[in-house]
């Protein structure tokens, strides 16, 4: 591997990051969203809008909002990156969402493509959002020119995701809770596979926390990366 190409044992884009400053740098931003998102709509017992609580706590399993296909105009600014699915089932949307994460090209995408294509993907609930924990694995414009002139590529596998224990009580505890919000909190698991140039390649285990968003009726989306990965 050459000098100027980031490891890519390191972040989901091969960041010279270790997983543990990763999680640090976006923990602050993330305590937001966890502050009057996550923690509330597990643990909140305090509801004054009238809505019910029983059977509140399922995961939606279906969607009835439809999108449009994408048009050349939406591909071209968003590059290589995959759309968002119309998926309503928190666990199958998170490992989707960790699968767009976990891939990136830079040989037909550009920093600025793979942020619009990620951006796609986030809640418009402004109050539940935390962008600055996803588009913040994104490198900067300095490397990802780098990355970019040695083709570097990935592709992930993901092999399961849950919910968390820590999600899971909180949520057993009080399960009405959750319709404050209806954001999940899952776990994801997979492999990312990274090459570049001259058939270079490597390989990792990856695992992310993701907060997704699963409205009654709507497709889900993603609010945030967590701050730190509970099992």
């Amino acid at each position: 591997m050459r000098k100027l190409l980031p490891s890519p044992s390191r972040s989901p884009f091969g960041v010279n990051w270790s997983t543990s400053k990763r999680l640090a740098a976006v923990a602050v931003v993330a305590c937001v969203l966890l502050a009057t998102a996550t923690v509330v709509a597990w643990v909140s017992g305090s509801r004054d809008d009238g809505r019910p609580s029983a059977g509140a706590a399922a995961a939606p399993t279906a969607s009835s909002r439809s999108s449009p296909a994408p048009t050349p105009e939406t591909t071209a600014k968003t590059g290589s990156v995959a759309k968002p699915p119309q998926i309503a089932e928190p666990v199958a949307y998170a490992k989707a969402a960790a699968r767009m994460l976990w891939s990136y090209d830079t040989r037909d995408t550009s920093r600025d493509q793979q942020l619009a294509g990620m951006r796609t993907w986030m809640t418009r609930e402004t109050k539940y959002t935390d962008w600055a924990s996803v588009s913040g694995q994104v490198p900067d414009p300095l490397l990802w020119s780098r990355m970019a002139d040695q083709d570097q590529h990935a592709s992930a596998h993901v092999t399961e995701g849950h919910y968390p224990g820590a999600f899971k009580a909180a949520l057993a505890d009080d399960p009405s809770a959750i319709t404050e919000a209806y954001i999940y909190v899952v776990t994801v698991n997979g492999k990312q596979q990274i090459a570049w140039k001259k058939g270079g390649s490597g390989a990792e285990e990856r695992a992310v926390t993701l907060a997704v968003q699963c409205r009654p009726g709507h497709d889900c989306t993603l609010a945030a990366i967590a701050p730190s990965v509970t099992q």
